[in-house]
Formats: structure tokens, C-alpha cells, sequence
């Protein structure tokens, strides 16, 4: 068994951030593990409050898993301050963390800014160097690149423009097109297209985190990029579609539809 750790917030809800990265570990039979950076209050409807928790924390809490366990692969979440990305730029480094997946989370999807401003830049500079593979949809591709990103041609190119920021790979999700969710990978040379339809479900809560950790616990596994990339994508799309209809809002999809169907409880 593969062990994958996942650097993220907690969702009280338990439908995104670290509770969706553990669930995603599970379901791809790796041991999971975690670094919290801060705690919200949120559920289907929204964030509610965040609590930051210390670099000085987030820097013991690292030490304690680098220190004791493998690490095969890395997913990063949400780092909302300048401290907390620091901290963590530095503590990667001198671990040598291998397969390191950030993804940029910068709002939730109810619109509470969970990236504070003046981190954009550290995010960028101190992470993106870091990245085995950066997964920003839309809105995030278009604040890191600063450009407008509307067609297939757009995401090429936000995804070249954030290559030249030092990440090894880069995928542009397509979940935020109107008539698809086309994603589109880049690994310095080549364009690979991961073409879906648009599943019609309001149940999405925690797509974004789940399929970065899917990607994740597939490169702790030895899959080659794009297979990665292609098996997460594969397995958000069922999560989609048997997703959960829980909560008074946006739900959370089912990280473990599969095994409940092996098993027979569905």
C-alpha cells in the first residue's frame, strides 16, 4: 500500500478539503494521511468561518508524518496565508517530497474567498515550482495567468503561461464551460484532451479536491501522468453521478459508489 498525504483545510461538512481527501485515498486503496492549515465552518450552502491554524503547527504536523512514514505522493489544497505557503515550500524542499499535485484553491464554490490576496503571488512563486502537476479550473487558471479564458485555444495557453511558472505539468479543468467539462493537460510538449459531457447534477461539493487527490494517490502509485490523470477523472465522473443528495445545498458526491457497489450495499 501506497501512502499519500494530502496538505489542506477541514470541511466540518465533510464533503471537500481533507474529509474528501482521506475519502479519495480510501477509495483508491492508499493510506491516507493529513496536514490541516485550517479549519472552516461550512456545509452545503457555504463557508460559514475559517480559522487558520499556525505555521508553527503546520510545520509539526509535517515533521511528525515526514519523519516517521514514506510519503509516495503529495496533494496540496487549500493554503490560504503567506506564512502557511512558506512553511510549507520550505518543509517540501528539504523533504524531497516526490508527486506533488497542487490544487489552487482560491473560492469555494458558495464564493467565500479562501486564498487571502496578497498569498497569490507566494502560491505562485513559492508552489508552482514544487508542482509535479497544478490543477486550477477556470477562475483559478484565469487569476494565476491573468488572462480572460474562453476557448479550447485559452486554456492552451493558460496552461503554457502557468508551465513557465515551474510547474511540471498542468491541467485546466473544464468543469466551468457551458457546454462541456472538457479538461485540458499540458506536460511541456504535448496537449492532451480529457474530453466529458456535463453531468446535470447541482451535487458537486468537493469535485475540485477529490480529483486533485485522485491524481494524487494514482502518481503514488506509479501511474504515468496522463494515466493518472485520466483514471481521477474517470472516477469524479461516477462520484458525479451517484453523488449524494445531502444537505439543504450544493451536496457531495460519492467517493465510494464503487465499493459499495462491489460489496453489494447498492
Amino acid at each position: 500500500m501506497k501512502n499519500v498525504l494530502t496538505i489542506a483545510g477541514s470541511d466540518s461538512s465533510g464533503g471537500a478539503g481533507i474529509q474528501a481527501d482521506l475519502k479519495t485515498f480510501s477509495a483508491h486503496g492508499t493510506y491516507g494521511m493529513s496536514v490541516i492549515t485550517a479549519v472552516t465552518a461550512q456545509n452545503t450552502q457555504g463557508v460559514l468561518a475559517v480559522q487558520d491554524i499556525s505555521a508553527a503547527i503546520i510545520a509539526q504536523q509535517l515533521e511528525a508524518v515526514f519523519e516517521d512514514i514514506e510519503i509516495h505522493a503529495v496533494k496540496i489544497g487549500m493554503v490560504s496565508v503567506v506564512e502557511t505557503i512558506d512553511t510549507i515550500a520550505a518543509k517540501l524542499k528539504g523533504y524531497q517530497a516526490p508527486n506533488i499535485v497542487v490544487d489552487p484553491v482560491m473560492v469555494s464554490k458558495s464564493g467565500f474567498r479562501l486564498l487571502q490576496p496578497e498569498a497569490q503571488a507566494h502560491l505562485i512563486s513559492k508552489l508552482l515550482p514544487l508542482a509535479t502537476i497544478v490543477t486550477p479550473n477556470l477562475p483559478e487558471a484565469e487569476v494565476i495567468t491573468g488572462q480572460k479564458i474562453e476557448t479550447f485555444e485559452d486554456m492552451q495557453q493558460a496552461a503554457q503561461n502557468i508551465h513557465a511558472m515551474g510547474a511540471k505539468n498542468v491541467l485546466i479543468k473544464g468543469g466551468h464551460r457551458q457546454t462541456d467539462a472538457t479538461d485540458i493537460l499540458y506536460d511541456g510538449e504535448d496537449f492532451y484532451y480529457l474530453p466529458s459531457v456535463r453531468i446535470p447534477s447541482n451535487n458537486t461539493h468537493g469535485t475540485g479536491c477529490s480529483l486533485s487527490s485522485a491524481i494524487a494517490a494514482n502518481l503514488g502509485q506509479g501511474c504515468e501522468i496522463f494515466d493518472a490523470v485520466r483514471k481521477a477523472k474517470d472516477f469524479i465522473t461516477v462520484a458525479i453521478e451517484q453523488a449524494l443528495p445531502l444537505g439543504k445545498g450544493v451536496g457531495p458526491i460519492h467517493h465510494f459508489y464503487a465499493l459499495y457497489k462491489k460489496a453489494g450495499l447498492i
